[in-house]
């Protein structure tokens, strides 16, 4: 048995090397150990059920619904009054420029659940802007890159309820209601960053905007943040479930992009449904692949193994809990939150829990940790967006990075160690 968990290892790891798609990595890994288990015919089967299988939960309906409400947004004109609100708000501010940057992809990632569609939308027009006022372009691009990240926490949030079925049944109600303060902090925590390195460099602020233009940006941006409030205090109160919040979201997101703020034309909504669709598509391969990977990693005792070996190297629950981290971290610069998400907890989660730590606690630790290898080279998706947006290069804009991750890793630790930060709202609102 001990030798399908190293050809399990082996095979994903050289497919990795070799650039195949992680989907496929996932998926040739996980075949070829069933292969070296079991005969052909079995171990086809059971890789196709365990497919199929992975993607069968009405929970996951929500995440098209999720994904297609953001696109929706993305087009909407939302980036656009956010960020005047955002300007409007904290523009004067030292540094000011880059904080609007930092709310207005918190906000914006918030509302369309995507840390992507955050850094292409507001950095395509935030990082010209900072640019064009004197600001570095590489500081200007590493700060949307990292902000983005926010939105992976602040719900309506698809990891997190990719999360909720890899721990096998933590509330999605709980889960997005304990997102929020976690979130919050790491947008705080880089806006100080970004006033110091900004004072520090001499970058401008902007100016002090009439009292009576600061709420008529903030009332502009109003029906934007309305859909947060819609969508989870109908989850919290009970009126819907997660699914039907997602449907209630492409409803609003409609009528807010086509009927009122008319951005966008009923001819453009096939294109978005096509985008959707394609989007949805990865995200459920990459779910029924890691699934099947999950399963065969519990057939051949590699979670129970790992738990084994890191509780015997000490009885410090701190130490172990940063040694976890550490790989987490490790593991998010090269794979995807999704499969990252859906293989590791699995493994570390037993872990967590023998050393006191909720489900809902260590999801929202695990999810913060991965958001950190969004931005994060070789492989951050959200780091090649902003670059792509920037026109510039990953190596220019890792120096000016360097501040922010260190910033993101302190609000880690304080998720980590202090339980309160994770499960204090969830109990507010009885759902702990």
């Amino acid at each position: 048995m001990e030798y399908s968990g190293i050809v399990l290892v082996v095979t994903f790891f050289a497919l990795l090397l070799l650039n195949v798609p992680i989907s496929f990595s996932i998926g040739i890994a996980t075949a070829v150990t069933m292969l070296f288990s079991i005969d052909f015919a079995p171990a086809v089967t059971t890789v196709s059920q365990r497919l199929a299988g992975g993607v069968n939960s009405f929970v996951l309906l929500a995440i098209p619904f999720f994904v297609l409400s953001g696109l929706i947004m993305g087009r909407g004109g939302i980036a656009k009054r956010l960020i005047e609100c955002a300007m409007a708000l904290i523009g004067m501010l030292p540094g000011g420029l880059a904080l609007v940057n930092v709310l207005s992809c918190t906000m914006f990632g918030a509302i369309s659940g995507s840390a992507v569609a955050a850094t292409s939308a507001i950095g395509s027009f935030m990082i010209p802007q900072m640019e064009q006022k004197g600001y570095d372009k590489n500081f200007a691009t590493a700060v949307t890159s990292a902000a983005a990240t926010t939105g992976m926490l602040i719900p309506p949030s698809n990891i997190l309820i990719i999360y909720a079925i890899a721990s096998g049944g933590v509330s999605i109600a709980a889960l997005f209601v304990a997102g929020y303060l976690p979130g919050i902090l790491v947008a705080l925590a880089l806006m100080i960053v970004c006033a110091g390195y900004s004072k520090l460099h001499g970058y401008p602020t902007g100016d002090r905007l009439p009292f009576s233009i600061v709420i008529e940006k903030v009332v502009a941006a109003l029906p934007s943040l309305l859909l947060i409030f819609i969508v989870i205090g109908g989850i919290i109160g009970g009126v819907f479930t997660a699914t039907e919040a997602g449907a209630i979201a492409v409803l609003y997101s409609l009528i807010l992009s086509v009927g009122i703020y008319k951005e966008v034309k009923i001819s453009e909504l096939s294109s978005i449904l096509l985008k959707a669709a394609e989007t949805t598509a990865i995200v459920m391969l990459l779910i029924g692949a890691s699934s099947a990977m999950s399963w065969i990693m519990s057939y051949v005792n590699i979670p129970q193994a790992i738990s084994e070996f890191l509780l015997t190297l000490s009885e410090n629950p701190i130490l172990i809990l940063l040694l976890i981290n550490l790989c987490l971290i490790l593991i998010g610069a090269f794979m995807d939150m999704t499969p990252a998400v859906l293989i590791f907890t699995p493994i570390f989660l037993p872990v967590a829990e023998q050393l006191g730590m909720s489900p809902l606690h260590f999801g929202i630790m695990i999810v913060l940790n991965l958001s950190i290898g969004l931005c994060s080279p070789p492989v951050g998706s959200v780091l090649f967006v902003g670059c792509a947006v920037a026109k510039t290069s990953i190596e220019k804009i890792i120096k000016p990075l360097l501040p922010l991750y260190f910033a993101m890793f302190c609000v880690l630790m304080l998720v980590t160690y202090v339980p309160a930060i994770s499960e204090f709202l969830p109990a507010l609102f009885g759902l702990g």
